[in-house]
């Protein structure tokens, strides 16, 4: 599951504190994201043509992965889900690319619980987006991700890159069991 994906792990776990990692921080770090658009890239589904979930969560996420499948000549769009309805021009709960009708991966940074995903999945069934596949950065391992595979049933995969677990043992290995404190940037070199 972690091969290819060592310089993600290295963002993610620089500098995080115990007991939490800031996936958000490395979402929004700019060697993080062909990374991140690459790996979420590959694990798509054939026929998907738009990844987005969550706002704010989702969105970087998402916009990796178009930019990256540009690069290799398979545009893949984007769409975000709101946290509350529009309520001037054209009003609703899902912004950007995505049709009804349209084969998407619902993607996020983290679930945890699980709850705010499955308002966001009621959103995108009222715009008739077809889900067929779930993919989120990391599995807090708090139940989130079955309360997801409950919903989606089992013909849907589900996936996580990385579980916290995947997290501590990462850290412990390459940053020493002493967390560091958090600075300004991850400086971890990307290749």
């Amino acid at each position: 599951m972690l091969r290819g994906l060592e310089p993600l792990l290295l963002l993610i776990t620089k500098s995080a504190e115990e007991p939490y990692f800031d996936v958000e921080r490395t979402t929004s770090y700019a060697p993080a994201l062909p990374l991140i658009g690459r790996a979420i890239f590959e694990r798509l589904l054939p026929g998907v043509v738009c990844v987005g979930g969550p706002t704010r969560g989702a969105d970087p996420i998402a916009d990796a992965v178009a930019y990256y499948s540009t690069t290799v000549g398979h545009p893949i769009h984007t769409f975000s889900i709101r946290r509350d309805r529009k309520k001037h021009g054209i009003p609703g709960w899902v912004e950007g690319s995505a049709q009804a009708g349209d084969l998407v991966a619902f993607v996020d940074d983290v679930v945890t619980s699980g709850g705010s995903i499955k308002e966001a999945f009621e959103k995108c069934q009222a715009h008739q987006l077809v889900i067929v596949q779930v993919l989120v950065m990391v599995d807090r391992e708090e139940g989130g991700m079955q309360v997801i595979r409950d919903l989606v049933g089992p013909s849907i995969p589900v996936e996580a890159l990385f579980s916290y677990g995947d997290l501590l043992v990462f850290r412990e290995r390459h940053h020493g069991t002493d967390p560091s404190p958090q600075g300004p940037r991850p400086t971890v070199g990307v290749t």
